[in-house]
């Protein structure tokens, strides 16, 4: 299994209405030097509607401008479809909606 592979496996475990950072998507991966080839992994998303790239964002809740289905308000978009919440800076609530895991 690739790491990415590997990647999009950990990202399909993030449960509707949860984020995951880059850095914990990482270290659930298998190495937390990682974050920026989750990054990559997750712009070469072979499969948009299974694996759900719009769940990770930055450590501060911030949304990617680069993400790769239809930019950062789309990624807003299906997160708000989904219940996870914004501040008045536009970040998602990273206390409220992150992925509890570790």
């Amino acid at each position: 299994m690739s790491s990415f592979d590997i990647i999009y496996e950990t990202v399909k475990l993030i449960p509707k209405g949860k984020v995951a950072t880059y850095g914990q998507v990482a270290t659930l991966s298998g190495n937390p030097k990682w974050s920026r080839v989750v990054g990559y992994a997750l712009h070469r998303n072979p499969e948009p509607g299974v694996i759900p790239c719009h769940r990770v964002v930055m450590k501060d809740g911030s949304l990617t401008p680069a993400f790769a289905f239809g930019g950062e308000n789309r990624q807003r978009e299906l997160l708000k479809s989904e219940g996870v919440e914004f501040l008045e800076d536009g970040r998602v609530d990273i206390e409220r909606f992150r992925w509890r895991n570790l």
